[in-house]
């Protein structure tokens, strides 16, 4: 299960921190020696009691993938409070999150705190299918618009992914071998620790597996049971030097490589045996951190390269009805340069943890798009950079309210300037065992390169002339923490309602005189909803938690629901530790109906409403259960899907079979 902290309201850090950046974070969560309060690090980019804080996050460990046997972003994801994970097939497989209703590209993702969208993508979101867990120590998912402190993409939320770091103390070293059905194997290996004034952490993987076919049962004309393999390679590293005790300079580098085969949502669908995706993405990152004026003032610099390549491969078939074949190439590049501070104030009586935090950031990406799929052609050939800068400020007055504001300018060579703010308050009632909380704050989405700048056979093409998708949104609702059952713990619950509008969205739109399409900013959406939290620890062996959203998110111009946005959706987990060294995670996720593109019984697209109605629910239990045999090696048994369910979490695509997996850990020090 998640730490603590996801059962409370917090912010995830911004960008880069102080400590050698966002890798700090998984020090900064510890508990405060004045009131066993656990301290964790706010958007203000300063450790913050988690009961100080505004906003909702959910936080993920190492401790929590091994507990329910997840070893992809994807299935890490999957079942949280207020995020929907839809991935279009099994392993590998594009995967988009779409955080309280807004779209895949309106969530923003950092990888330790470098922003990670790709470039190349189409509408700029990021594949969430492609993600080994192997080398991350954690994962912070933000809900709410956040670009007053990340700048584009930030409407829906961030996700914040944080690598392994070398840590004081013994060397740590780990290895896993697992093997199951379908012919899947898994093996991972890591080591990190700390020599003299070096620090390191390495970590490689390597993933596969037969996989299932992913043309749903249903449609039994045009389903053949070809399987749909999944592979992935994983390496990765990050070095630190401690100069002096206050400055350490550091790399990070990791690399991976995904392959996975998908099936034709053609017309009709086609169990195609020779389509491939191959994904490879090449992360750097260089900096130097420092903590100056007797502690007061903390700066970070680094600049950091994101290289991705995506190739998609289809060879024409004989008894392919659609005669389709590709031969498509998307290539990104994002050079990011960042230099971050935080500032602590002097104490008055009044006014006590109050920092200041600036910053500047500068960003350039590129893209380059070649399709041909049948006579079909399309290229982009394009660039864009731009300048942030940004300031907050956070205070506690009179040791119960704690405010923090952020603002921030981003200039945009494509389209202009785009001014974000965002603020907040948390109020601590602790004689109630209350925190009550509210934000607002407003956020962007640049439009992406494709939308700029592509052009088809067809006559269509990007509109250099967009302006940027825009939102304001806000959020109020408390958190319950009660002790109960002699637990400090027992109890917690949390509610949160929210909302926001969005406008300017961008759409194809058809020109009547050339029938032809370009993008153009003609929409608008109202989303609103709630999420519920609640966690129960009745005994030292058992806790509970069961997580439910209610969303709400409707396009206002069509006055017709967002697709693949399910109005009911949550989750229930226990973890169960009956005796000595035995875990036991079983996992109930539930999604809700929700439109969708439709396909019918015999594998061809619904033609009437626009192609879109209203798809079925879907309920998947997973469960995993880990022994540990002695300190050193752990024997885990993971089973998804287990009873087979054949929810669509795509119309026309079903989600993954059965699978099995048995396996060794073993961990030294």
């Amino acid at each position: 299960m998640p730490v603590k902290t996801t059962k409370t309201t917090m912010l995830v850090a911004a960008m880069a921190l102080p400590c050698t950046t966002l890798p700090c974070l998984a020090h900064a969560q510890t508990n405060d020696a004045t009131g066993g309060v656990p301290i964790v690090v706010t958007a203000t980019r300063t450790a913050t009691p988690v009961n100080q804080v505004p906003a909702d996050v959910t936080v993920l460990t190492q401790q929590d993938f091994i507990a329910k046997g997840d070893t992809t972003l994807a299935e890490a994801l999957t079942g949280l409070p207020g995020v929907n994970l839809v991935q279009a097939g099994g392993p590998g497989n594009q995967a988009s999150l779409f955080v309280r209703g807004t779209s895949s590209e309106d969530v923003l993702v950092l990888m330790d705190g470098v922003p990670v969208n790709d470039p190349a993508n189409p509408n700029g979101a990021f594949n969430f299918g492609i993600v080994s867990l192997a080398d991350i120590e954690r994962i912070e998912i933000v809900r709410g618009p956040m670009s007053g402190l990340y700048g584009s993409n930030a409407i829906g939320g961030v996700v914040n992914i944080i690598t392994r770091r070398g840590n004081p103390g013994p060397t740590q070293a780990s290895i896993t071998v697992a093997g199951g059905y379908p012919a899947q194997g898994q093996g991972s290996a890591a080591i990190s620790g700390v020599a003299g004034k070096f620090d390191y952490a390495l970590s490689g993987a390597i993933d596969q597996e037969a996989g299932f076919d992913a043309v749903p049962d249903r449609m039994t004309t045009v389903r053949t049971g070809t399987r749909e393999p999944y592979r992935a390679w994983l390496g990765a590293g990050q070095f630190g030097y401690s100069i002096t005790p206050e400055t350490r300079v550091y790399a990070i580098f990791r690399g991976q490589a995904t392959d996975a085969a998908f099936p034709d949502l053609g017309f009709p669908e086609f169990d195609d045996p020779n389509e491939y995706d191959y994904n490879t993405s090449m992360f750097g990152k260089l900096g130097v951190s420092s903590t100056l004026a007797d502690g007061r003032l903390t700066t970070d610099l680094f600049i950091a390269r994101l290289q991705t390549r995506l190739f998609n491969k289809n060879l024409a078939d004989d008894n392919d009805p659609n005669f389709a074949s590709a031969d498509d190439t998307y290539a990104g590049s994002r050079t990011d340069a960042q230099w971050n501070n935080t500032l602590r104030l002097p104490d008055t009586t009044a006014l006590t943890f109050s920092n200041f935090t600036f910053g500047a950031e500068y960003t350039d990406d590129s893209a380059h798009e070649n399709v041909n799929e049948n006579g079909f052609a399309e290229t982009v050939r394009g660039t864009q950079h731009s300048w942030a800068g940004h300031v907050g400020l956070q205070t506690t007055v009179l040791d119960r309210l704690t405010l923090s504001g952020a603002l921030r300018d981003d200039a945009v060579s494509t389209f202009g300037n785009a001014l974000t703010w965002r603020l907040g308050g948390a109020y601590a009632i602790p004689e109630a065992y209350t925190t009550l909380k509210a934000s607002i704050g407003t956020a962007f989405l640049a439009p992406s390169l494709f939308d700029l700048d592509y052009v088809d056979n067809f006559g269509d093409s990007g509109n250099p002339d967009l302006k940027p998708e825009r939102s304001t949104g806000w959020e109020i609702g408390p958190d319950f923490a009660f002790p109960l059952f002699g637990q400090p713990d027992g109890l917690d619950i949390s509610a949160t309602y929210f909302s926001s509008k969005i406008r300017d969205l961008i759409e194809a739109q058809e020109n009547l005189s050339t029938f032809s399409f370009t993008e153009e900013n003609v929409d608008r959406a109202s989303i609103n909803g709630i999420e519920t939290d609640y966690t129960l620890n009745p005994a030292p062996w058992l806790s509970a938690e069961l997580n439910y959203t209610y969303t709400r998110a409707r396009d206002n111009t069509t006055d017709s629901n967002l697709l693949r946005r399910p109005q009911n959706s949550g989750s229930a987990t226990l973890t169960i530790k009956p005796l000595e060294g035995l875990t036991i995670v079983p996992q109930v996720q539930y999604t809700g109906r929700f439109d969708d593109y439709l396909y019918d019984d015999t594998g061809y697209p619904q033609l009437t409403g626009n192609g879109t109605g209203s798809s079925d629910p879907g309920t998947i239990v997973n469960l995993n259960i880990t022994y540990r045999l002695d300190q050193h090696f752990t024997v885990f048994a993971t089973g998804k899907n287990i009873l087979n369910s054949k929810f669509e979490p795509v119309n026309g695509l079903q989600t993954p079979g059965a699978s099995f997996l048995i396996g060794l850990r073993a961990a030294m020090e």
